[in-house]
């Protein structure tokens, strides 16, 4: 006779609201990688409404009081001024912290949710995790249809929120307490997976936040997430030799993925040993400093002369951690060889794929360390390195001409070059400190020009480019890396979108040098407009004239004096000895500064000697269009699918 199941045991349990529960949970999360463990939340950003101030907001305060004994609140809170801001923060610093650390993100129901739908597309391309937590309309729709709901005829489950759902990794909404401990531990997972990361977004009606109810003790207590090092797949590591092996003018494609897994020395052991040439990508940029014997810098669009003549004659392309991003690939004009092949390294295998390759589907620094085993012995020939060293140097010397001109400030009006500009930042800044940008002229021209001395000198946000992310990124990168000096570079556009986060620096007393290029205008899409044969149309700010055209005087705006009315110090530069003075002085004091200095945008940085695809008007009855659609034609006809098989099939049994 069977015997009954025992009873179940008796667990103990703690009455706290939803909310509560989730600020508890959140600060007893670990992460923990290659024996090194840390908090998986540094603290909560947030800005309350009223549809997280009673709930999310009250349990934030609960907490810090009750942590008022402890060295360090296990959630602190701050205080931000704009949601799209503050999610830009947060990925900046999980982005310093190679993605084992994040922040959460409070923001209200409506307007304060949908203001961080950019900055969740924004993690999610770039791989980021953040974790945010907007609030929502009432699960029980006691009162809809309320302030700020989304009333649709069709539906009535769908919120404003919903808008989160394509550009996250997990999303859930909490309709109940019984739903919020499964959707927790499947938000923390996906934050923890370095192939599966993004932003997460968990949404809490905000009646549900100030519900109570018993939770199981065992919810809060210390959970350590294991960061995993994906090791390669011995057959997937044999083939991928084999090509390499194959290659005699092999070309490594540094990613991204290189500077999270901390694979920068295992790379620098493999290019020293093999001979092969590095080149970088804007996220992978610092994957080996820039005077390493092997590396070419920057790849693609934004490259330089000397990866992108690599490019054009490798017969092998390692990608490690990347993506291949069209500015990467040049829009697919990079790679010419005819029978090039491409070995691809990654932890997402939907990237190991792409352009046909053959795929290694692992930690970069596991799989370097396994490739530098089997190519033992194995290198290129001596004259491979002696170009790849002719190459970097001619191109080290027009970064040199770029910083200093024959004739300094020679713009109008004796105005500095933004090359200038960035050049004496550059010689300025120190070793280990850390050049922030995102949008306009200057990743591009960063990317080219900017001398990279540490792995985690150098942070351009370029899978979005969004406009804005440069303060506010700065400060998470401040936040996470506070012994090193932060140098935020950006231009007046991408400034008026997004200042009011110098409040926050005040606020917490993050030190940051927002360098602010004042050039009248959108320097980036004005050069491209240009090129493109729109003669600039739109993109220079200035008044309207008589003629009905916005191509009157420049407009009086002080950008310097605003920066100051929000409780910065601000600094002015006219020329190279001033700009220098100040930079010292900025990076010699404990506040944050916005230096000031206007630029010529005529004055372009070095070219790349290479091509991103803008489709241009085939008709038109201008003949700048006419002009540019016929170079435009040019390029199309180098761009390539790369879908021959990187493999050349299995001998017959």
């Amino acid at each position: 006779m069977s015997q009954p199941y025992p009873p179940p045991t008796a667990t103990d349990t703690v009455r706290l609201t939803v909310a509560q529960a989730v600020v508890r949970f959140l600060g007893r999360q670990y992460s923990e990688r290659d024996g090194v463990r840390q908090r998986l939340f540094a603290g909560c950003l947030g800005i309350f409404g009223h549809g997280n101030v009673a709930g999310l907001g009250q349990a934030l305060l609960q907490a810090e009081l009750e942590d008022a004994d402890l060295p360090e609140p296990q959630l602190p809170y701050v205080l931000g001024r704009n949601e799209q801001a503050m999610v830009h923060t947060a990925v900046a610093y999980a982005r310093a912290k190679d993605r084992l650390q994040t922040w959460a993100v409070s923001t209200s129901v409506g307007p304060g949710a949908t203001n961080m739908v950019t900055g969740a597309a924004l993690a999610t391309i770039n791989r980021l995790p953040v974790l945010l937590l907007p609030a929502d309309t009432f699960a029980t729709r006691a009162a809809s249809p309320l302030l700020q709901e989304l009333e649709r005829p069709d539906s009535g489950d769908v919120t404003v929120n919903d808008a989160f759902r394509p550009v996250s990794r997990y999303f859930d909404r909490i309709w109940r307490p019984e739903q919020l401990p499964g959707a927790l531990l499947g938000a923390m997972r996906v934050l923890t997976d370095p192939a599966e990361t993004g932003a997460v977004t968990l949404c809490f009606p905000q009646d549900v936040q100030a519900e109570a109810f018993d939770w199981p003790v065992e919810l809060f207590a210390e959970r350590t997430w294991h960061v995993a090092r994906p090791l390669p797949e011995a057959a997937a590591l044999r083939r991928a030799v084999e090509v390499i092996r194959s290659a005699r003018r092999p070309l490594v494609v540094a990613g991204g993925g290189v500077i999270y897994s901390g694979a920068t020395e295992a790379l620098d052991a493999f290019a020293t040993a093999t001979g092969i040439p590095v080149a970088q990508t804007q996220a992978g940029k610092g994957a080996l400093p820039y005077d390493h014997p092997q590396s070419v810098g920057a790849i693609g669009s934004t490259g330089t002369t000397a990866a992108n003549a690599l490019a054009r004659e490798a017969d092998v392309v390692i990608g490690i951690g990347t993506r291949y991003q069209d500015f990467t690939t040049a829009s697919r004009t990079a790679f010419n060889d005819p029978g090039v092949r491409f070995v691809n390294v990654n932890v997402a295998s939907v990237d190991s794929v792409k352009h046909a390759g053959v795929g290694v589907v692992a930690d970069a620094r596991e799989a370097l360390l396994a490739l530098s085993a089997e190519l033992s012995g194995w290198s290129v020939e001596e004259s491979y390195r002696a170009r790849t060293a002719e190459l970097a140097a001619a191109w080290e010397a027009t970064v040199q001409a770029a910083y200093h001109p024959p004739t300094p400030s020679a713009g109008e009006g004796g105005r500095l070059s933004q090359n200038e500009v960035i050049g004496l930042v550059n010689e300025v800044s120190g070793p280990r400190d850390v050049v922030v940008c995102a949008a306009g002229s200057m990743p591009g021209d960063l990317h080219k020009m900017w001398r990279v001395r540490d792995r985690k000198g150098y942070h351009v946000e370029y899978g979005y480019s969004c406009m804005g992310y440069e303060i506010p990124g700065g400060i998470g990168v401040a936040m996470a890396s506070p012994d090193r000096d932060v140098f935020v570079m950006v231009g007046d556009g991408s400034y008026l979108m997004m200042p009011t986060e110098l409040v926050t620096a005040v606020q917490e007393g993050v030190k940051v040098v927002v360098v602010l290029v004042q050039n009248h205008g959108f320097a980036s899409i004005g050069a491209l407009s240009e090129q493109l044969g729109s003669q600039r149309f739109g993109t220079r700010y200035r008044y309207r004239s008589s003629s009905g055209r916005l191509d009157g005087d420049v407009l009086p705006v002080d950008l310097a004096a605003n920066a100051a009315s929000l409780g910065v110090d601000v600094l002015h530069a006219q020329d190279g000895p001033s700009l220098e003075a100040a930079l010292r002085k900025a990076k010699a004091g404990d506040r944050a500064t916005v230096v000031h200095v206007e630029t010529d945008p005529l004055i372009d940085a070095p070219s790349s000697e290479s091509w991103w695809d803008v489709p241009v008007s085939e008709v038109s009855a201008l003949d700048s269009t006419q002009g540019a659609r016929a170079e435009y034609e040019r390029w199309k006809s180098v761009q390539r699918a790369h879908l021959a098989p990187s493999e050349r099939g299995t001998p017959e049994a």
